[in-house]
């Protein structure tokens, strides 16, 4: 799935960017490297994703958001 389909609230784990190079540079620079995990804070109607990563918050479009590929972390038994 793809972290534009996420979830308010849920927890997921990246595992892959496939964004051009200068933005998966770019954003690996800011700490959203594959197996980094994610926290979608707000998922607003306009396309904009409000995320959680390494303790920072951050706003991204739904062009990029579409294209980080995530599973979901699943808890208890």
């Amino acid at each position: 799935m793809t972290l534009n389909d996420g979830e308010v609230n849920t927890e997921y784990i990246v595992e892959k960017l496939c964004l051009p190079i200068h933005m998966e540079k770019r954003l690996q620079a800011l700490g959203m490297t594959s197996g980094t995990k994610v926290i979608v804070l707000n998922n607003k109607s306009g396309g904009t994703l409000i995320i959680k990563v390494r303790g920072t918050r951050f706003a991204i479009g739904k062009g990029i958001s579409k294209n980080i590929e995530v599973r979901r972390v699943w808890y208890g038994s």
